[in-house]
């Protein structure tokens, strides 16, 4: 493995800026990784490296003088395939989109490349990112670097298996169910669920959905904040776009504040965990009395989660795929069909009553962090299962009754619009990952990544990646 994918984003960035390496020889080095584990893993089927290069030519040489917050000094990134990089295959995981190639990137992109990233590959994911097991008609499975005969998540799946295996250093994701946060937690890797609005993307076809956002994918929790410092920003494309804060996010993670009363639920009181989750999870809070916090079982009260969720989602997939659906249905995935039935099937009452519930769940969650500074849980109920599993339907003699069911201990957090991190706590016995959630409240993104790094650095965890695929190991 060349020593340059080893280095941590931070680390690329820097040596990058005082001019030690070149981005043509991180993007070699890049390459030459994706060569080396691309069939194992199948995380970045697209790959536009002349594009890069032309881009890297386009920089200005380094500079030890200031530059903007987050400037990424020509480090290769890889981009979810569901947004639009111009000139590049860009599928959204559909065969409805296979040829697809647009001639106008996102603005998530532009902004990225505006910072002095160089996108070097589109990352798979599933159909339109539903689904949190990454696989599609148009590129196939995205296998998980622990275990190549486990799923390693979704939809941001094809980013985390980069990220895992050493074939970039940052990587873009999006959120709507738990889409950065589980396939974080199944490869060992930190994804942050920022809130709405914190990251920039558009033109959307519904600019005011909250439920699904975009946020940052990184090794560690410092490379997520470089990220957020150079995705942060408002911008008129986006209406829901925020200013950046004034102290930058990485500074935060240098600085942090330690928390003082930390709340923790094993289960959010509305599913069961695998049993060696719970008990890999229990254990890590330990590590937040490590860094002299309070820590008391508790959540707010999210009974009504599953229904609430479930119906804005049905309503959301009609907005955006109903057309979809009456052009295409021989093309779409059977969740994706599901989905968007069980969203024409609402009432009027359902829809209201869905959004009375958010907005108690999220009245509450004011009154809880009134009295805790963070929530913590685990990310997922489960380990990563057999990648041919199309999505968990059972675990340890409990039923889940639909495909997304058993990612509830995501999508519950989702309605809050709290920013969520997933960052990794430890291992089973059979060495697949296991990550917690840690969510702050509203807006409070600098906070959370300092407190993240806190119990990352007395976790010792995440230095274990990148690594090289491993098969199944019986």
């Amino acid at each position: 493995m060349n020593d340059l994918v080893k280095m941590t984003a931070r680390q690329a960035v820097s040596e990058l800026k005082r001019g030690a390496v070149s981005p043509l020889e991180l993007i070699d080095a890049a390459l030459d990784r994706i060569d080396e584990t691309g069939d194992a893993v199948n995380a970045l089927p697209t790959v536009c490296a002349d594009r890069a290069r032309e881009h890297a030519a386009l920089l200005p040489d380094p500079d030890e003088s200031d530059t903007p917050r987050g400037y990424l000094h020509g480090l290769p990134i890889a981009i979810k395939d569901l947004k639009d990089v111009a000139g590049v295959r860009s599928t959204r995981g559909s065969p409805i989109f296979a040829d697809h190639v647009p001639a106008k990137s996102d603005l998530l992109v532009t902004n990225l490349e505006d910072k002095g990233g160089i996108v070097l590959a589109k990352a798979n994911t599933p159909e339109f990112g539903a689904g949190a097991n990454t696989f599609n008609e148009v590129f196939g499975k995205t296998r998980n670097p622990w275990d190549t005969s486990k799923t390693c998540g979704g939809s941001s799946g094809g980013s985390t298996t980069a990220l895992a295996s050493g074939q970039i250093w940052l990587a873009s994701g999006s959120d709507f169910g738990g889409s950065l946060r589980i396939p974080a937690s199944f490869c060992s890797v930190v994804g942050l669920r920022p809130t709405p609005g914190r990251v920039a993307h558009g033109p959307s076809a519904v600019p005011f959905a909250t439920l699904s956002v975009e946020g940052p994918m990184g090794r560690n929790v410092g490379d997520v904040a470089l990220m957020l410092d150079a995705q942060a920003g408002a911008y008129t494309a986006d209406p829901l776009s925020l200013p950046a804060p004034s102290r930058s996010y990485v500074d935060w993670v240098d600085n942090p504040t330690p928390p003082v009363k930390v709340a923790y639920s094993p289960d959010l009181g509305i599913t069961p965990v695998d049993s060696e989750v719970a008990q890999i999870c229990r254990s890590a809070i330990d590590r937040f009395t490590d860094v002299g916090a309070e820590v008391e079982e508790t959540s707010p009260d999210f009974t009504d989660a599953e229904w609430i969720f479930q119906t804005l989602r049905g309503a959301q997939f009609v907005a955006s795929y109903d057309s979809l659906l009456r052009e295409h249905r021989s093309e779409l995935k059977e969740e994706v069909i599901w989905n968007i039935e069980h969203g024409l099937a609402l009432s009027p009452q359902d829809i209201a009553r869905a959004e009375l519930g958010r907005g108690a769940i999220i009245n509450r969650c004011a009154d809880f962090f009134r009295d805790y500074d963070v929530l913590v849980c685990p990310a997922v109920v489960a380990p990563p299962f057999d990648v041919d599993i199309r999505y968990l339907t059972e675990m340890e003699g409990h039923t889940f009754p639909t495909y997304i069911s058993w990612l509830i201990l995501t999508f519950a957090l989702t309605l809050t619009g709290c920013p969520t991190i997933s960052v990794p706590c430890g291992f089973t016995k059979s060495g697949l990952p296991v990550g917690i959630q840690v969510m702050a409240p509203w807006k409070e993104e600098g906070y959370l990544l300092g407190v993240s790094a806190l119990f990352e650095h007395a976790a010792a965890v995440s230095h274990l990646v990148p690594i090289h695929p491993r098969s199944y190991r019986g």
